[in-house]
């Protein structure tokens, strides 16, 4: 299906809505104002298409709206009139006090989205002056009144895309950092295609950001089951406006969502009664790359998620994985997108790397299933390809491991490259469902080779597209560069403390 807003398109609009009000707020605030509104016309347009749904059952567009107003249980949500987008686009005066008083009326009808969607306040003023004038307000509801948002015209995931966009147009343009990645549409769906969910299960996503991948996998087991069959979905984020779009995500979808404010590393929400931490049938993420924290993170973890080594401080990529290995219950199974390097950074050093370390106890323990290369220039904020690593503690194929190099399986965009949805993710997904040697695109090996290799289980290295030569990403090159300083500075420590006890310091 293809959506009437695609990702150009989106840009643009959004351009031009914080154009409307540049020059009155600091450009990283846009967002602040502009995903708010997006968000109540987005529900607004379900809405409707809610009343439409009943329309035709009922066949009469008055009779369904005063069915609506007399039991609100016949909507997976109910909008007041106020709050309602046709009531919205016609508001020429007091219109910060109205859009505040129209959030805060879907917050009332709507208990799962207090303190989510009525924490702007649409009059909000700083030195005794409007933040947003009248005018400018007015404008940009007449902006973002342009496109229709529905549940079937654009992505499930439209606020974390619109929030991605303007984050980095505007953060990053003001010297911050926008530190966090849009998963593409297409790899959420490659990934809940290899996780392909089923009923009764429960789904986590430790660092959730604005819900995507729990939506995604959604939609997947949606396609495939009846209304009968139910998930349940978990979700954690650091952010509080990415934790806010969350909300407002699975809301929007009617999922069975329980999404937690805070920080997964060092202090997860979902445990169990005795304060352990709790597992769940699937895992799907995509932590931001090569993290960095310190060592005290896995020294002192109460939760014991770190028994197979200590990641470096420079890259905490193996801390996240650790951390989902111990989120899986005994059959769970994860997809997890990491930079390339997480899979083969360390292998052929002659020294000590702790990266390569950990790597070689999930290896030796049989619980990587699969690694896909992706193709480059899919992410925002990288031109580095990705990988997504898929761990499974009941493998079907015992000491086997599918490496699937997908760098060549995408078509060309513009600003961005994406992977085709309708070929290459049911190619892709069929090579791992079905466990398949496809000659320049994938390739069996046996536990033994990863370790032959010095637990290298880089797809390109066994599945090569031109000469066979790994090249090194420079987010890989200053990932290496830094843990050999770290090392270098542990080394020169523990001599100064032995040439201390010997009195020669």
């Amino acid at each position: 299906m293809k959506l009437a807003l695609d990702i150009k398109t989106l840009e643009n609009w959004l351009w031009e809505a914080a154009c409307k009000i540049r020059g009155e707020i600091d450009a990283p605030k846009f967002k602040d104002f502009i995903l708010p509104i997006i968000f109540l016309k987005r529900l607004s347009d379900v809405f409707d298409d809610e009343i439409n749904k009943l329309v035709e059952s009922y066949g009469n567009k008055e009779l369904a709206l005063k069915l609506i107003e007399e039991d609100h249980g016949l909507v997976r949500f109910y909008l007041p009139k106020e709050s309602r987008w046709d009531h919205i686009c016609k508001l020429t005066t007091d219109v910060g006090e109205n859009l505040t008083t129209a959030v805060k009326a879907i917050a009332r009808e709507n208990p799962k989205l207090q303190g989510v969607i009525d924490s702007k306040d649409f009059n909000e003023t700083a030195a005794g002056q409007r933040v947003i004038s009248e005018d400018k307000l007015k404008s940009l509801i007449d902006v973002l009144g342009r496109h229709r948002l529905g549940l079937n015209d654009v992505e499930p995931d439209i606020l974390g895309r619109a929030y991605e966009y303007l984050l980095r147009k505007f953060a990053e343009g003001s010297g911050q950092s926008a530190g966090e990645f849009y998963t593409p549409r297409e790899v959420g769906v490659l990934m809940a295609h290899i996780l392909d969910p089923e009923p009764d299960v429960r789904v986590y996503d430790p660092c959730c950001g604005s819900g995507g991948l729990l939506i995604k996998c959604y939609l997947k087991f949606k396609a495939k089951n009846d209304e009968s069959k139910t998930l349940r979905f978990y979700g954690q984020e650091i952010l509080p406006s990415t934790f806010a779009m969350a909300k407002m995500n699975v809301f929007i979808h009617d999922m069975e969502a329980d999404i937690s404010l805070g920080d997964t590393m060092h202090n997860p929400a979902f445990t169990t009664p005795d304060g352990s931490l709790d597992t769940f049938e699937i895992v799907t993420a995509n932590p931001m790359w090569n993290q960095k924290f310190d060592q005290s993170t896995y020294e002192n973890d109460p939760f014991e998620r770190f028994g197979l080594g200590f990641p470096p401080t420079s890259s905490a990529d193996w801390g996240w994985i650790q951390h989902m290995y111990s989120s899986l219950n005994e059959k769970g199974k994860m997809a997890v997108v990491l930079d390339t390097g997480a899979v083969s950074r360390g292998s052929g050093n002659q020294g000590r790397n702790r990266e390569r370390d950990i790597r070689k106890e999930f290896i030796v323990r049989d619980l990587v299933e699969a690694v896909f290369l992706l193709p480059d220039n899919l992410f925002y904020n990288t031109s580095a390809p990705g990988i997504i690593l898929v761990l499974n503690r009941k493998k079907k194929r015992p000491n086997e491991i599918l490496l699937i190099n997908a760098s060549d399986k995408f078509s060309k965009g513009r600003p961005k490259n994406y992977i085709d949805e309708t070929m290459h993710v049911p190619f892709l997904s069929n090579i791992y469902h079905n466990w398949i040697e496809e000659e320049g695109v994938s390739k069996i090996i046996t536990k033994e080779e990863a370790i032959k290799n010095d637990y290298n289980l880089s797809p390109s290295r066994y599945v090569s597209k031109s000469n066979g030569n790994e090249v090194l990403s420079i987010e890989d090159a200053y990932v290496i560069v830094s843990e050999a300083e770290e090392e270098r500075q542990e080394a020169d420590k523990k001599l100064r403390e032995v040439l201390n006890k010997l009195g020669l310091e």
